[in-house]
């Protein structure tokens, strides 16, 4: 697993999502997904969201995912 194969797969559940991952270990992600249907969401609801793109690879081939989830409006707050 490699952090392009992750972003792809987050990116083609969610295609509204701007995604950036990273993980050079391939097993240990981190990914920041913007998306606008996070609006109105709680953490753990915008996190299943991402978990759904990746289905049985978490906690497979994807052993730990770091997700920070926002909203465009709060991606460009904290620019």
């Amino acid at each position: 697993m490699d952090s392009s194969t992750v972003q792809s797969l987050i990116q083609q559940g969610m295609p509204e999502a701007k995604v950036d991952v990273h993980g050079p270990d391939g097993v240990h992600f981190e990914a920041l997904v913007i998306s606008p249907a996070f609006a109105g969401k709680l953490p753990l609801a915008r996190h299943r969201m991402v978990y759904a793109t990746l289905g049985d690879l978490m906690g497979g081939a994807i052993h730990a995912l770091s997700l920070r989830t926002l909203t465009p409006e709060e991606a460009g707050n904290r620019e």
